[in-house]
């Protein structure tokens, strides 16, 4: 017989964290703990967390654990992830498929049995430096390097646009594409009529990809984009809500990019992940995994998912943050070596 206790609890960023869509100091999540009589001491644990003004089941935090509630108990009833009616809900469907996962996988925090559960092998990352004055970007960008990243993901949309370039052209006059490859997020920062001047701008410098240019719902201008745009697109914010097979199939045959980005908390949980990576893969769309703000909990379950659908042997960088977002980050054996996460020495076999 199953129970599913629900709890909640604030984070506290060690710096904001600034996008297009403004700033984030804390970060509400809630916890599945999910038990089984029949296997007791054992218990599985999924983390639910949306960001206002973007996840597509962002609500009051009642109104979001009484919904997840229902959810919940529903599972305990049948023993079965009703994932067609939680659609709609892609958080609450993450945190719920990732209990579900450690249960089963007698709770460890290796659920799908790869190399890098197993702490065998890295997934390589992008360190990602958000937004902030030039200096302060300038800054992050060299901790980056530092740390030994050679794929960086640089937030843009803040500051002046001319002065991004600049930083931009600043970055690749010290560093060649071999040497570090640039991504950049616009979060949708830019108007579909200044869209592909300024892409083309961004072109000079070897830019690896650029995220969600304009606003989502703008699917002619984004598709009149990843036509015309010299460098490639990867949509994003676009994927938020698009949760039917039908209609995620008609948007990726109407806009076409080269790339899609998914965080399984906004793109359908890790069900609905699989499912846009199958479809972008019939059309030859790449595409990569990002996690969302996540504690660690969140973070390791889209490791191991990440680990599952691309490893092994993972070469194209994802977008897993590194654990270090949040100054009570809830404890689990993730590290970074160099640009990879890893499972500690310790967690191995765990």
């Amino acid at each position: 017989m199953y129970n599913i206790e629900i709890s909640s609890r604030t984070l506290h960023f060690l710096h904001p964290a600034g996008t297009s869509r403004g700033v984030y100091t804390t970060r509400k999540s809630f916890y599945l703990t999910l038990s089984d009589s029949e296997r007791p001491g054992t218990t599985g644990t999924g983390e639910c967390a949306t960001l206002p003004d973007l996840s597509c089941d962002a609500m009051p935090d009642r109104q979001y654990e009484q919904k997840l509630r229902t959810f919940c108990d529903g599972f305990c009833r049948t023993g079965r992830i009703d994932t067609d009616a939680m659609r709609p809900y892609p958080s609450m469907l993450f945190g719920l498929e990732t209990a579900k996962a450690q249960l089963e996988a007698k709770g460890s925090i290796n659920f799908f049995n790869t190399p890098f559960g197993r702490g065998e092998e890295g997934i390589t990352i992008n360190g990602l430096v958000w937004m902030g004055t030039f200096d302060e970007m300038y800054r992050r960008l060299e901790e980056k390097l530092r740390a030994g990243f050679r794929c960086v993901k640089l937030k843009i949309g803040a500051i002046d646009f001319e002065k991004e370039l600049d930083l931009i052209r600043h970055i690749r006059q010290s560093f060649t594409r071999k040497q570090v490859e640039l991504r950049v997020d616009a979060n949708g920062g830019f108007t579909p009529e200044e869209a592909l001047q300024r892409l083309e701008q961004l072109a000079q410098y070897g830019i690896h990809s650029i995220e969600q240019p304009i606003r989502q719902h703008q699917w002619t201008e984004m598709a009149r984009l990843c036509a015309g745009s010299p460098l490639p697109i990867a949509l994003d914010e676009e994927l938020i809500g698009v949760n039917n097979p039908m209609e995620k199939t008609r948007l990726l045959d109407t806009i076409r990019p080269q790339y899609i980005v998914l965080k399984p908390s906004l793109h359908g949980g890790m069900a609905g992940t699989r499912e846009w990576i199958r479809l972008a893969r019939e059309r030859n769309i790449g595409s990569w995994i990002t996690s969302a703000l996540e504690s660690n909990i969140g973070l390791n379950a889209i490791a191991q998912l990440t680990a599952d659908v691309y490893g092994p042997h993972i070469s194209l960088p994802q977008g897993l943050g590194t654990g270090q977002l949040f100054s009570d980050n809830i404890p689990m054996p993730l590290e970074t070596r160099g640009d990879q996460l890893w499972i500690s020495h310790q967690a191995k076999g765990c």
